[in-house]
């Protein structure tokens, strides 16, 4: 398909706008990240303010009424908005894909119909389809079937409006994604769980005692047996993998902002070993070289998640006509891009308060969030099985088995 030099015009000023949007979201919520972050409350204002932006509505098609975003601008936006505040941005990115997950699980019409619906309603989107957990269970009942079980945790599960969750059919075991009004009776949600991160995230258990579901809620297979899946439904892993990568750069990315800030202008803490004269400037040489070691970290994994973001991109384009060996190179660059990204989000946010001492100790300023917002999310999943799928590729060819991020 041809782009001409208008559309690209056209796109670049949607582009713009939405940054812009998202800029100014994280403004104001960094205003009072702090205060919010330690009362721990269900973010019910903060999705209000992310549903009167626009933002949740970003990824859907244009002529639904959403913003019809491509995948770079939705990614840009996920790390605009965890730099100033982690949880939120945790839980608008799992918002995006989840509410993206009907395009690659369900047939076209399906998934056409649902996308106009949420975009209608402007919904947020919760739940959770990884296998970290036992599945629910689905089992037939006159009319469909009935979702019983129950989640230790499902993201946004205390705003969502329609969850995506994985269930094992009876009888057969096969995964699938079913979508599920919380509304409805028999789901009840168990509280906003007791992590020490992440704590605007929303997240959660939550029951499901024989919950009415209908065809048209289960969306597809989960399955990673071979052949089930097409490859560009299989994409779904990648794009979900590079949410999590735009998560960790944004809260690693935010924390160093922070640094930078508080100590612009001020004497560092260090005090040199040496009886050396102290030098004319007010910053010690080696916190200085500390935030040069860590922004060069937190480069170089943007460098590598903005490879990975631009295959994918190619990736999804290609629809139907996507190759495995195209999804697997995809998937292993994902799986790279979320392995350096951990690895600097971690590292970040362990050593960056060193450059501030130990006043960044002291609650009023809120530094320790960043370190337990990202901390609590790579927990999650260790990144020595992404380093085992990347090495098993370059080594032997083999492809990542699909698998969904936690």
């Amino acid at each position: 398909m041809t782009v001409t030099a208008g559309e690209a015009s056209d796109a670049e000023v949607r582009r713009a706008h939405w940054l812009h949007t998202a800029r100014e979201l994280a403004d104001d919520l960094a205003t009072d990240a702090v205060e919010r972050e330690q009362a721990g409350k269900t973010p019910l204002d903060e999705v209000a303010r992310l549903r009167e932006s626009g933002l949740l509505t970003l990824a859907a098609p244009a002529e639904f009424g959403g913003g019809g975003a491509d995948w770079r601008t939705v990614y840009a936006v996920i790390r605009t908005v965890a730099a100033a505040d982690g949880a939120i941005g945790h839980l608008l990115g799992n918002h995006y894909f989840l509410s993206h997950s009907a395009r690659f699980f369900a047939d076209r019409t399906r998934a056409l119909r649902i996308e106009r619906e949420s975009a209608a309603g402007r919904w947020c989107w919760g739940g959770g389809i990884a296998s970290d957990e036992a599945p629910l269970v689905l089992t037939p009942a006159p009319g469909g079937h009935l979702l019983s079980g129950y989640r230790r945790y499902a993201t946004g599960v205390g705003t969502a409006d329609r969850l995506v969750v994985r269930a094992a059919q009876y009888g057969t075991g096969e995964p699938l994604a079913v979508l599920v009004d919380p509304a409805r009776a028999g789901v009840v949600s168990g509280g906003s769980g007791d992590a020490f991160g992440q704590r605007l995230a929303a997240g959660g258990g939550v029951e499901f005692d024989a919950v009415a579901v209908t065809a048209d809620d289960m969306l597809g297979s989960l399955s990673p047996d071979e052949g089930v899946l097409s490859p560009f439904a299989a994409l779904a892993a990648p794009t979900a993998r590079l949410v999590s990568v735009q998560f960790c750069l944004g809260v690693a990315e935010g924390l160093l902002a922070e640094v930078r800030e508080y100590g612009s202008g001020r004497r560092s803490p260090w005090r040199p070993c040496s009886p050396q004269p102290w030098p004319d400037s007010p910053q010690d040489p080696y916190a200085v070289t500390v935030y040069g070691e860590l922004t060069v970290v937190a480069r170089a994994a943007s460098a590598l998640a903005e490879q990975a973001v631009n295959a994918l991109v190619g990736g999804l384009a290609q629809g139907d006509d996507l190759g495995d060996d195209e999804c697997a190179e995809i998937a292993v660059l994902a799986s790279a891009a979320q392995s350096a990204a951990f690895r600097a989000a971690q590292e970040i946010t362990t050593r960056a308060l060193d450059v501030i001492g130990a006043d960044a100790a002291s609650a009023r300023h809120g530094f320790d969030r960043f370190w337990r917002d990202a901390r609590t999310h790579t927990l999650r999943e260790p990144v020595a099985h992404r380093l085992r799928e990347v090495g098993d590729y370059y080594l032997n060819g083999a492809h990542p088995p699909f698998a969904l991020p936690a």
